[in-house]
């Protein structure tokens, strides 16, 4: 089966090492790539551009995207990778909305460059904004800077408060199949505090996971996730986290808070936000 990725592009070295870091994850399995640059310009502006600057525009992003896959398929030299460039005027959540639904996309992979400069941010606006809107398919995140390392140590946080259909499991395990990963289940609470309702779907989660490496992990009731989280991180060597991204999930409770206040949760790991 080949496998179809969507790359979001700016030219960016972030952007870059998002391509690099997929380019490798991905260096064993056939893969179709699929390089997404938007152009979308505020109406604004727009009015003042006459429609040979518009063309002058569009041309010149379509000469960066085609030195792009030649520097791409230059740099990858793999047999089972084919590349293909799109251009959209669209904004970039429609436009990677579009491609996710034309080309039957299963995985997106993008940087999260912190926005106005400030690396401290969780991620820049573009990435959030991605993360919020789009629930076609999974998206992995590469943090500025990251250096691939395979992912023998998969993270997935949950606080068995949710059914997890199989659906919502089936990117990890997939993930997991890459590399014959662990997978290693982090709650923040005690076992001994699960109620009704989290004993069965730890129950249920156990037993999508039964054919794969896998263990939990029981932290306390500490005050700040977040910073537990990255020190579970450090601690476990882990590669990659992973979450699920439904209604007062974690995921949405840091996208929908002021920016400055998600500054405890900064992506030092590739993250892989997977739809409901």
């Amino acid at each position: 089966m080949i496998r179809k990725l969507l790359l979001p592009t700016d030219f960016s070295e972030n952007a870059w090492n998002a391509i690099i870091y997929a380019l490798k994850l991905y260096a064993n399995e056939s893969c179709t790539f699929y390089l997404l640059h938007s152009m979308k310009v505020k109406a604004s502006t727009m009015s003042n551009f006459s429609n040979k600057l518009s063309n002058a525009i569009r041309k010149a992003a379509l000469k960066d995207m085609l030195d792009l896959k030649k520097m791409v398929e230059r740099v990858n030299a793999n047999a089972n990778h084919s590349f293909e460039i799109m251009i959209s005027n669209s904004d970039l959540q429609k436009a990677i909305e579009s491609a996710i639904k034309k080309h039957q996309i299963q995985l997106v992979v993008m940087g999260t460059k912190g926005a106005s400069g400030v690396k401290e941010l969780f991620f820049g606006s573009n990435t959030v904004e991605i993360i919020k809107h789009t629930k076609l398919c999974p998206i992995l995140t590469i943090p500025n800077n990251f250096d691939f390392t395979a992912p023998k140590k998969i993270a997935f946080a949950t606080d068995f408060s949710r059914f997890y259909e199989e659906k919502e499991i089936t990117p990890i395990q997939r993930l997991t199949e890459l590399y014959n990963s662990e997978i290693a289940i982090l709650h923040l609470n005690n076992k001994e505090n699960l109620n009704e309702v989290q004993a069965y779907n730890f129950k249920i989660l156990e037993n999508h996971l039964k054919a794969y490496k896998h263990h939990f992990y029981w932290m306390p009731n500490y005050a700040k996730k977040a910073e537990d989280i990255n020190n579970f991180i450090k601690d476990q060597k882990i590669n990659i986290l992973a979450m699920v991204h439904y209604s007062h999930s974690f995921i949405e409770k840091i996208t929908k808070e002021p920016v400055i206040k998600s500054i405890g949760f900064r992506p030092i790991v590739p993250f892989l936000v997977i739809p409901e």
